[in-house]
């Protein structure tokens, strides 16, 4: 029984999955708007200094604030 259950909710999930992107309508993403006005491209090295390592550096930053200034006492060994 619990394979019949098994392959109608796949089934309700595969159909459904279907349905909503046969329905679907496409973005429209290439054509202009009025106001569009889009900035220069990055280069490569940009975008992973700005995506990837500018959040780093700023997680690095605070990790090593809070250790810096934990007032808690450590324990004796």
């Amino acid at each position: 029984m619990d394979k019949k259950n098994a392959l109608r909710a796949g089934t309700v999930v595969a159909g459904t999955t279907l349905m909503m992107l046969l329905l679907s309508s496409p973005a429209l993403a290439l054509t202009r708007d009025d106001g569009d006005d889009p900035a220069p491209r990055l280069s490569v090295v940009e975008t992973l200094g700005l995506f990837v390592i500018t959040p780093l550096a700023i997680f690095l930053l605070i990790a090593g604030l809070v250790m810096v200034l934990d007032k808690s006492k450590k324990p004796q060994v």
